[in-house]
């Protein structure tokens, strides 16, 4: 089931499958990519309780469980509810405690919101992960907004760029397609060009890109020379992604809090970069907006 929320600048749809967005509207133009199973089927899934992928998928915990999750975690496959919705707001649900099943990949009883909050031009998005159980609970939380590229018919992929907030690391890790991990001590070079990052579907040939090492918080795409686009703020994030796929009219930008399995990290959960650890009962939160310009 979808839920609708606008305002004079901005429109958004959120699904109850996924508990993600279907729409981003403003000036009757659509900024979210709007999926093709023959490409790529998501639009905006949370990554939850992992971002990226695990060592053969699984990992071991210091209180001794055994976590098996695929790719992103197990959230955006999985029904939410409706928790609530006002004139700006709207928030969704995954709790553990309707679902148990979920528990025998990750056993940590958990609530999971993610609230939408429109303010002007922006949407704002947080993540309200509870730990419901009685022992500390190991967890990453992400976001992977797929937008579109281009956004008006007549333009062409390269004419778009992603515009960074500070100059970035010369060198990033590099992402290892055939296990989905990634290697930091081999390093390739940063496609980018000052601030700026050129799209092309060249660029993703390969694989993602991963900056690990990230000095921005704010990142916008945009059209050459133009200031029409999406700006991405991701103060409680601090790794990015940027990733399409070489046939897709998209670009996914990706706040995420933890990143897959490094070459030099064992298969310990809370040894991983970026863990968030939450205290039975505590509530741990991580917002990101996006603003359309």
């Amino acid at each position: 089931m979808e839920y609708a929320l606008s305002n004079d600048s901005i429109s958004i749809k959120v699904s109850t499958a996924g508990g993600s967005f279907t729409s981003i509207e403003a000036d009757g133009r659509e900024y979210l990519w709007q999926g093709d199973p023959a490409v790529w089927s998501g639009q905006a899934p949370v990554c939850f309780p992992i971002c990226g992928g695990l060592r053969d998928g699984s990992a071991m915990t210091f209180a001794g469980h055994h976590v098996k999750l695929a790719r992103h975690g197990f959230a955006r496959k999985q029904e939410w509810k409706l928790l609530s919705q006002n004139a700006n707001e709207l928030a969704m649900c995954l709790a553990s405690e309707d679902n148990a099943a979920l528990l025998s990949a990750y056993p940590y009883p958990f609530k999971l919101v993610a609230r939408y909050t429109l303010e002007d031009a922006a949407v704002r998005v947080s993540y309200e992960v509870t730990n419901e159980g009685a022992e500390d609970m190991p967890f990453f939380i992400g976001g992977h907004p797929g937008f579109r590229c281009p956004l008006d018919e007549g333009e062409s992929y390269t004419d778009y760029e992603l515009r960074f907030e500070k100059d970035e690391a010369a060198e990033l890790c590099t992402a290892v397609p055939s296990t989905g991990l990634i290697d930091v001590a081999n390093r390739s070079k940063n496609p980018m060009v000052g601030k700026t990052l050129p799209l092309s579907h060249e660029l993703f040939d390969f694989a993602e890109t991963i900056f690990d090492v990230l000095e921005s918080r704010q990142v916008t795409l945009s059209k050459k020379g133009e200031d029409k686009g999406v700006r991405l703020s991701f103060e409680g994030f601090p790794y990015l992604i940027v990733w399409s796929k070489p046939e897709g009219d998209f670009v996914a930008v990706e706040p995420w809090g933890g990143l897959s399995t490094c070459s030099d990290e064992d298969d310990v959960l809370e040894h991983k970069r970026g863990c968030l650890i939450a205290k039975p009962k505590e509530t741990v939160v991580r917002s990101f907006t996006i603003e359309i310009l």
